[in-house]
């Protein structure tokens, strides 16, 4: 359960304001009335692209002393937690959007979206972090749906109402005291002390 909730609550902050939540929005306002379509396409690139980054990391946990492993860890969420500070934005090229109807174009948009994103590069490094990968995927996976169902459903009012702007600064609070933690093999109920 703490591989799945510390996921879901890592992934869920950090993607506030993050450009697949932006692409949310994008594609929820190209395909008016096709939230349901657009919610479920994002739901498939996120869980086969979190999946795989979960298999990533376990295989860098089984390759890797663990020892070392601390260290990538530990240093990896603290340069997520810099990363996190950054604002994202979309690019030109990253708006258009494609005639093959609303599912193919946010799955195929999403999924590589998605790819070298910080939120799959924490995947990557949960994934080593937690034995149980199903847990590791699932709790990203619902992570990235907390913050992208309600831009979808919602679209601008949402980014009007909620300070998108301010949650880096606590997606980058969360990934320092995450790394900090492994680094200083502190377990404060987390399960840390193993690394």
């Amino acid at each position: 359960m703490e591989a799945l909730f510390t996921s879901l609550g890592m992934v869920a902050i950090a993607e506030m304001g993050d450009k697949t939540q932006l692409l949310s929005f994008v594609l929820a306002a190209r395909f008016r009335g096709k939230a349901g379509t657009i919610i479920a396409a994002i739901f498939i690139a996120t869980l086969v692209n979190h999946a795989l980054a979960a298999m990533a990391g376990d295989w860098v946990a089984s390759a890797v002393n663990p020892d070392v492993l601390r260290w990538i860890l530990g240093v990896a969420f603290l340069a997520f937690a810099a990363w996190a500070l950054i604002p994202d934005t979309l690019d030109e090229s990253d708006q258009k959007v494609s005639r093959h109807g609303a599912f193919l174009t946010t799955l195929v948009m999403f999924f590589l979206a998605e790819m070298g994103d910080k939120t799959q590069l924490a995947t990557v490094a949960l994934g080593a972090k937690y034995a149980s990968l199903m847990a590791v995927a699932a709790g990203t996976t619902l992570g990235m749906m907390v913050a992208n169902v309600p831009a979808v459903l919602l679209g601008e009012s949402l980014a009007k109402r909620f300070p998108l702007s301010k949650m880096r600064f606590v997606a980058a609070a969360l990934f320092a005291i995450f790394g900090a933690l492994i680094l200083l093999k502190v377990d404060f109920g987390l399960g840390l002390a193993g690394l």
